[in-house]
């Protein structure tokens, strides 16, 4: 993974970048200028190819890098001849507004902007972004869960979101970010999603003997990996059962995309291969709905981890902040 791949380069002739006539005080201080001239550097590509090359020498390896720039430039970096990154990070979902159409019309543009061979890459969460179950609830969390996990494209999950940890606020005293310390007030702090891993109910969580170098989360006791293991309605038997579910079918992991609906709060969609057709629907709203199936089938897996096997015809009910997959 290379951290900011999109900065490696600067100006040749080092000019200054200009100011930012959008910028207005209480903004953190790096947004005074467009960085014209220190960011996503023609040259940059070059460079990006040759970290590729160095790469491809040997097996089993895979180029990501980290790039926040909007989708028909973040694509330029799988390169001419997909010489580039196997995999330039596609932050959408953590930048985008969690509503239906508002998804649908980004997975679309992502897939019609990749380029030919290129393999999509979907991230939920990171180190840099309030985690998803702060960001849309811990019900809608898992049905983003079902989201990223029946995409087209390589899922990335940041720890702990797969048992539900949320934010944690931090003291002052306790703050680690250099970002937060340099600029306080601004809200630019990172510390809240880079809390330790919740393993277990007891001391520190199970992550260390000694003095962690965050604050434990104060639902640790209840939200740790312990106590969901076994728990056939937890967060982290939802992500296991998808896993399992994506890696048993070609048609969840290889298969094609096709968008059914996206409107009224539902995000429809079909995950194909072959003779094998699933359809993903996804209830991003608070509110029950019922879609029309294209076809009959039966649910293989819900947000709920509840409805296995039950017979679908015609029509298909929602329950609020509810997901599931249809095997047609």
């Amino acid at each position: 993974r290379v951290d900011v791949i999109w900065q490696m380069i600067k100006d040749d002739q080092f000019r200054d970048n200009p100011p930012n006539p959008g910028f207005v005080e209480g903004m953190q201080p790096y947004h005074r200028l467009l960085p014209h001239y220190t960011a996503d550097r023609p040259e940059i590509l070059e460079v990006v190819a040759g970290l590729r090359r160095v790469v491809d020498e040997f097996d089993d390896r895979v180029l990501i890098g980290e790039i926040y720039l909007p989708i028909e430039r973040l694509v330029a970096y799988y390169g001419p001849n997909l010489e580039g990154t196997h995999l330039p990070f596609n932050f959408q979902l953590i930048l985008s507004a969690w509503e239906a159409s508002t998804v649908a019309a980004l997975i679309h543009e992502y897939e019609a902007a990749l380029p030919e061979g290129g393999w999509p890459n979907w991230v939920l969460g990171n180190h840099d972004k309030s985690r998803i179950a702060t960001r849309v609830g811990l019900a809608q969390a898992r049905v983003a869960a079902m989201l990223l996990l029946t995409l087209r494209g390589t899922p990335t999950l940041y720890y702990g979101d797969e048992i539900g940890m949320t934010d944690v606020k931090v003291p002052p005293e306790r703050l680690q970010d250099p970002v937060e310390r340099r600029l306080p007030g601004l809200g630019q702090g990172r510390d809240p999603e880079r809390t330790p891993m919740q393993w277990t109910g007891g001391p520190n969580a199970g992550f260390t003997s000694g003095e962690p170098w965050l604050p434990i989360a104060p639902d640790a006791a209840a939200v740790n990996v312990e106590a969901q293991r076994d728990d056939p309605r937890s967060m982290l038997t939802l992500h296991r059962r998808l896993i399992l579910l994506r890696r048993s079918e070609p048609a969840l992991s290889t298969g094609g995309y096709h968008e059914v609906r996206s409107e009224r709060g539902v995000l429809a969609y079909v995950r194909g291969e072959g003779e094998r057709r699933f359809l993903v629907a996804l209830n991003l709203s608070h509110e029950a709905h019922v879609l029309a199936l294209p076809a009959e089938g039966r649910i293989r897996l819900t947000t709920s981890l509840e409805r296995e096997g039950e017979a679908v015809r015609g029509r298909l009910a929602l329950a609020p902040e509810e997901g599931v997959i249809v095997e047609l």
